[in-house]
Order: C-alpha cells, then sequence, then structure tokens
C-alpha cells in the first residue's frame, strides 16, 4: 500500500521549490508520479471589486498573474532538476481569482493520492494559500501533507508519528489516509487530550484504535494527556517536541461560511504553529 499519485500546488515562486523538492523525495520513495499546478493569482479581485474597471487595468491584473505563473514553473523546473532522473513529474500552469480557486484545485485535488502543500499561514504568506488548503481538503475530498515553513530532510518524514485522536469521523478518515507513513513508522503515538468519562471509549481510550493499526503492522501504543493549555493544538505542540515526531495526523474540521470551507479554531490552530509536517484530512 502506498501514494502513486502525488500533486503540489504552488501560487509563490519564493516557497515552490522546497515544497516541490520535498513532494519529490516523497514520490521517489515511494514509486509515484508528482503533478505540480502552477497558479498565477489575479490578487485584485478586479472581477469582484471593481465594476467599469478599465480594460486596460484589467489586463494588467492578468498579466501580472500570467508573470507570477511562469516565476513558480521556472522555479519548480529547477527542483525538478536538482530532483534527478529518477522523478516522474509534469507540471501545469493555471490563472485564478481566489473565489474562483475552488472547482480548480477540487478537480485537480480528487484524483490524487496525496496533495503536498506549504503551510498556508504566517509572514508574507498570501491568503491565497489558505483558500488552496481548505479547497483540496473540503472540496476536493483529498488527504493533504501541509509542511512547515523550516527546510525539511525528506527521508525522515513519517518515521515518528503522533496521532490526534478524538473517535471523530475526521480524524479516522485522516488516519486511513495516512496508513502508507503509519505502517513505516518506527513509531506511533496515538495521543488523546482528555478523553470523555462517559464516552464510548471511557474503559479504555484508543485501545480499538490501537488495535486495529496493530493488526496492520503499526508500531502504535496510546498516549493520554491532560489538557495542561487552553489551547489543544498547544498540548499537540509540545508532545509532538517531547517524543521528538516528525509528523502529526489529525483529522480537518471546519466552520461552514456560505459555500466556502473556513478552517476550524483547532485546525488553523494546529497549522500556525506548526513545527513538523502536519497530514490532515475531513
Amino acid at each position: 500500500m502506498a501514494y502513486k499519485s502525488f500533486l503540489t500546488i504552488c501560487a509563490d515562486p519564493a516557497r515552490a521549490p522546497q515544497t516541490f523538492a520535498t513532494a519529490a523525495s516523497l514520490a521517489i520513495a515511494q514509486d509515484g508520479h508528482l503533478d505540480a499546478l502552477c497558479l498565477g493569482i489575479d490578487r485584485a479581485q478586479l472581477g469582484y471589486s471593481y465594476v467599469g474597471a478599465s480594460a486596460i487595468v484589467m489586463q494588467a491584473a492578468q498579466d501580472n498573474a500570467t508573470d507570477d505563473a511562469k516565476a513558480v514553473e521556472a522555479a519548480i523546473r529547477g527542483a525538478a532538476a536538482a530532483a534527478g532522473p529518477s522523478l516522474r513529474w509534469s507540471s501545469e500552469s493555471a490563472l485564478a481569482m481566489i473565489g474562483g480557486l475552488a472547482d480548480l484545485i477540487a478537480l485537480r485535488s480528487r484524483f490524487a493520492d496525496l496533495v503536498v502543500l506549504a503551510k498556508p499561514y504566517g509572514e508574507k504568506h498570501g491568503e491565497e494559500e489558505e483558500a488552496i488548503v481548505e479547497s483540496a481538503m473540503f472540496e476536493g475530498q483529498a488527504p493533504v501533507l501541509v509542511l512547515p515553513d523550516a527546510p525539511l530532510d525528506a527521508t525522515n518524514i513519517g518515521k515518528r508519528i503522533v496521532i490526534a485522536w478524538n473517535q471523530s469521523r475526521e480524524a479516522m478518515n485522516a488516519i486511513r489516509h495516512a496508513m502508507p507513513f503509519l505502517k513505516h513508522a518506527s513509531q506511533v503515538w496515538i495521543t488523546i487530550i482528555d478523553p470523555p468519562q462517559h464516552g464510548a471509549e471511557r474503559s479504555d481510550p484508543g485501545g480499538a484504535l490501537c488495535q486495529m493499526l496493530v493488526r496492520h503492522g503499526v508500531k502504535a501504543e496510546v498516549t493520554v494527556l491532560a489538557r495542561t493549555m487552553p489551547k489543544i493544538s498547544d498540548v499537540l505542540a509540545r508532545h509532538c517536541r517531547d517524543v521528538d515526531a516528525d509528523m502529526l495526523v489529525m483529522g480537518a474540521y471546519s466552520h461552514s461560511r456560505f459555500r466556502e470551507a473556513i478552517l476550524g479554531g483547532a485546525t488553523r490552530n494546529t497549522l500556525e504553529a506548526a513545527e513538523i509536517p502536519v497530514f490532515m484530512a475531513h
């Protein structure tokens, strides 16, 4: 069991090489194929904000988006050359407004086994990066591996994994999608924070999940933690540091806003503070 179709989506030429290089290493390790979508974003949003704007101004916005897409593609081609001849990959370019990203990202993501994306929050991160992550997970229904800003050694990703387990269907879906990583990890911690005293797993928190994973050959154990900090994401981050984890697996949660998916508090807080790759699915 392995991922065979990888996808990475890049809209920032400065961050594209690092994201692509990590995705490329994962694709090579699993003998898969990597597709890259190079985006140019119409950041002016003229189609929504400036009714009657001159054709010249609108054309300038399109030209800027085209230049951005070309810059991203050039950065990715350089990263692909550095990855070596063993990488099987392809790329395409597209232009979009932020409001029109969902359908485009969903169409590409739903046919990928794993979507590898840059962290959507931080200094100089564009608002389109959050829209890309949301669209891949919620509209495309694809598992997403979100990478931290710091450079990574891709060969070490997924060796020591923390699972955030809260008995939800989102968490279970993320675990099933993460199985190729979990089966090859040297250690997996099923982490439960303040389990409910009257829940279905009150007598053995995480026991059924641990049994299921062990039957798949996963080296799993259960860790129960107290909520000693205001945010669940902070407790998880500290635990990941304590066990020297290199990946966090968790469900992705959303708050509906009209037809758009908005990342829920725990999901957003985790990604904002992410120091290691975060594997998420909805």
